[in-house]
């Protein structure tokens, strides 16, 4: 139950891709008790490390990105509207009507859209043009408009979480909330193994956060914690629904970013299996995660991804089922225990990863950020 309030409270946070300082500030105050050690690096991912008990010198790098899709204004018109470009992956139709919040003073908007009634019939049934919609905040004309918001300013969703329905969560940014929150859960244990929580940036853009801290790191294994797409709506065909909400956490064999180390999901499904936990697999290719940038890093780091099945994702109201949620946690959990003592591990003796950068020599204590 404390996870699952933390990753409300985590949703209720903007952290826009280039911009997730207020989600880092709030994780670190949650977990620096948790850790031994941890740094905020050049590009804003915090990377937290706890010391193993075993001597084998493995490490493992557990990645959840913080960053959220949303908006940046581009240009404030002559009559007070803003005109805007999208941050990572948004449909156009999505963001008709939306409420929203600018700048780091929260100033409320929505999106606008010429209204039906004085719409010519090739527009009532065409797609939508992202540039023809503007965000209004009441402003009368630029010059007002400038007083509360900047060229520059991130642009992003106002919504709060919902409890509904049998056992649903309806918020905003759950991609990728749920891997932030599961990944704090995790910290408060220790492992065998050496642990590195990297809460990541700006994964929405082009995974770039997670390539630096696996530089930095250096893992010989990397588990990928994430919200994944779910269309298991009616009118559906089976190939299509990529996941399914209740159903368990969900495992990547192959998307359009990587194909994941066999060995590593196959000790994952039958952990899941050997305690009885729900999982399944992730049915089709589409989207990327961070586990493409850090399985080729170094000599190769072998990865795979974990992920809560996420309805309407990338929009403001991405819906979960909370025992998917559940599930990862108890799962990661039990393969973080159990994966030094796996054929997986045995391979990973084999590999000659360079030593990890000193993230925290000579640093004194918890203070390098």
């Amino acid at each position: 139950m404390e996870a699952l309030e933390l990753l409300k409270k985590l949703t209720t946070l903007d952290g826009v891709s280039g911009e997730e300082k207020p989600v880092r500030d709030f994780i670190l105050s949650h977990i620096k008790d948790y850790v031994d050690d941890y740094k905020i690096d050049n590009m804003g991912n915090l990377i937290a490390f706890k010391k193993g008990t075993g001597n084998s010198g493995l490490r493992i790098m557990l990645d959840a990105h913080m960053d959220e899709v949303g908006l940046m204004v581009t240009h404030i018109n002559s009559d007070g509207l803003l005109k805007f470009q999208t941050i990572g992956g948004i449909e156009a139709r999505v963001l008709v009507g939306k409420r929203v919040r600018v700048g780091e003073k929260g100033i409320p908007g929505v999106i606008g859209f010429k209204p039906i009634h004085l719409q010519e019939s090739s527009e009532r049934n065409g797609s939508v043009n992202k540039k023809k919609l503007t965000i209004d905040i009441g402003a009368k004309d630029r010059e007002q408009a400038e007083e509360k918001v900047s060229v520059g300013d991130y642009v992003t969703f106002a919504y709060d979480p919902v409890d509904f329905g049998d056992n649903k969560l309806m918020a905003k940014a759950l991609d990728n909330r749920v891997g932030c929150a599961a990944l704090m859960e995790l910290l408060k244990g220790r492992y065998e193994w050496d642990v590195y929580g990297c809460f990541t940036v700006q994964e929405e853009v082009g995974l770039k956060g997670a390539k630096t801290a696996s530089y930095q790191v250096m893992p010989h294994m990397a588990l990928i914690l994430e919200g994944t797409t779910c269309y298991d709506v009616p009118d559906t065909q089976e190939q299509g629904m990529s996941t399914r909400c209740g159903k368990g956490p969900a495992l990547t064999v192959m998307d359009r970013s990587v194909i994941a180390d066999r060995d590593l999901v196959r000790f994952i499904a039958s952990t899941a299996e050997q305690h009885n936990i729900p999982y399944q697999y992730k049915q089709t290719i589409s989207g990327g995660t961070n586990a493409g940038r850090i399985q080729v890093n170094g000599t190769g780091v072998k990865v795979a991804v974990m992920a809560v099945p996420c309805r309407y994702i990338h929009t403001p109201v991405s819906v979960m089922d909370k025992s998917d949620f559940n599930h990862m946690i108890a799962l990661a959990r039990k393969v973080l225990e159990t994966l030094p003592k796996s054929d997986a591990a045995k391979r990973c003796d084999q590999l000659v990863q360079p030593p990890a950068i000193s993230l925290f020599a000579d640093k004194g204590g918890k203070t390098y950020v």
